[in-house]
């Protein structure tokens, strides 16, 4: 999402890192850079205003100018107040001490409202919680059994009804059931609109109203850019919100929403959806975001990603099977699933520090993934075990079987020689560059 930023900041860091000393006139010049850097990031100017404004007063400080590493001490400071321009510290939801805790989910159309509302289920089932969607939402066709469907997928329980006609009686109703079944977190996906008009909101402060509930949170498109932050400054002024889910993070979008949210509508982002998938949402980390944004990377949500995917049970069988040599296409298959399981290699790649620089020129196809299975899958078991049986005749038929050509299948058995070879030498002790196994 914030590839042109990062990218123009960068720029801006290393012109302030060839100079050995700093004159007042040289932060001046970098701030103006960032200035205009963050206004085509379509961040609000107000809020980039004083966000170059408070640079300025802390950076142009004798201490900082005399300093050793001026550039260094200048950098740290954009970081510290990109860190507060993204909330400071990560924000959670708040858990009701008698439960159930009840999450009312507010938004417009095409925000990411229902789907949203059931990534937010999963996440407190996997915490061991007992989640219980409401279907309130009864103005937008199919919306009862879009989220009657996907709290399916999950196992969660929707409360809904195709009689009761006003979300406000079905919202009583809702929290009474509740009650009796002992469910926590009770969430509402609620009705919205294409804009925000009196009706909407009227219905909204009526269900919060019978509701009272623990958290309001507005569910904005990142996409939409500067009207995602407006609209929540509307929804926080007429019914009032605790916190912010920016959905879409994942997309092309130039970032100005997530830079620009907290200092307009003085709420947090408190989760973000990178992805279209149903385990797609993670809690929103501030200080990583700034490290991302200065080309720092995000080691630690890329640990949290792969502690997600890989089991350490498996992670020990792996290892043995390096060990002893066992390594096998069916091992291959398995580890390129876990990996996609983390999301797409572009995210994954983006958390590592100085990728925006590496990446640049770098087209990842992921659809290769797909042909590298296809390709495993039309072998025998015994192909798998043991490459070595794969004659000329086998691989035009592993060829045909997966829709691909001998080539590739010919490059992929080379590939994984040269894995095992790698593998090989590695617990020897010995170093070798990596084969280029990934499709890019």
């Amino acid at each position: 999402m914030f590839d042109a930023l990062t990218s123009k900041l960068e720029a801006v860091f290393k012109k302030l890192k060839g100079k050995g000393i700093l004159k007042e006139e040289d932060v001046d010049a970098a701030l103006k850079e960032i200035r205009l850097a963050l206004l085509e990031a379509d961040v609000n100017f107000r809020v980039v205003k004083s966000f170059i404004e408070r640079v300025r007063q802390k950076a142009i400080g004798k201490e900082i100018l005399e300093s050793l590493s001026p550039a260094q001490q200048v950098i740290k400071i954009v970081y510290d107040e990109l860190c507060e321009l993204l909330g400071g510290s990560s924000s959670k939801i708040q858990l009701a001490a008698n439960p159930p805790t009840v999450i009312m989910m507010v938004g417009l159309h095409g925000s990411g409202k229902t789907t949203t509302s059931v990534k937010l289920a999963r996440l407190f089932k996997k915490q061991g919680r007992r989640p219980m969607l409401v279907a309130a939402d009864l103005q937008r066709p199919a919306a009862v059994d879009q989220l009657v469907i996907l709290g399916k997928q999950i196992d969660v329980p929707v409360f809904y009804s195709y009689d009761i006609k006003d979300p406000r009686q079905l919202c009583r109703e809702a929290l009474r059931h509740a009650l009796i079944d002992r469910m926590d977190p009770m969430i509402v996906d609620t009705a919205g609109r294409m804009h925000v008009d009196e009706e909407l909101m009227r219905e909204l402060q009526e269900i919060k109203e019978i509701l009272n509930p623990h958290e309001v949170l507005f569910v904005a498109d990142a996409m939409t850019g500067q009207d995602a932050v407006n609209i929540a400054k509307s929804f926080n002024e007429k019914i009032g919100i605790d916190g912010v889910i920016l959905t879409k993070m994942d997309g092309d979008a130039r970032g100005g929403s997530a830079l620009s949210i907290k200092e307009v509508t003085g709420k947090p982002i408190k989760l973000i959806g990178v992805g279209e998938k149903i385990d797609a949402l993670e809690e929103f980390h501030p200080d990583r975001i700034a490290n991302r944004i200065l080309g720092m990377g995000d080691v630690l949500s890329l640990i949290e990603q792969a502690q997600k995917a890989y089991d350490q049970k498996e992670a020990e069988k792996l290892k043995e099977k390096i060990e002893k040599e066992e390594f096998t296409f069916d091992d291959l298959k398995e580890q390129i699933r876990k990996m996609r399981k983390m999301g797409p290699l572009e995210n994954i790649l983006s958390m590592l520090p100085g990728a925006n620089k590496f990446m640049k020129d770098i087209k990842i196809d992921e659809r290769e993934f797909v042909k590298v299975e296809a390709i495993i899958n039309s072998m025998t078991p015994e192909e798998r075990k043991n490459p070595k049986i794969l004659n000329t005749s086998r691989r035009l038929r592993i060829a045909k079987g997966s829709g691909t050509s001998v080539v590739e299948v010919n490059r992929l058995i080379k590939q994984f020689n040269e894995m095992k070879k790698l593998m090989k030498k590695m617990k020897h002790g010995k170093g070798l560059k990596l084969p280029k196994i990934f499709p890019f």
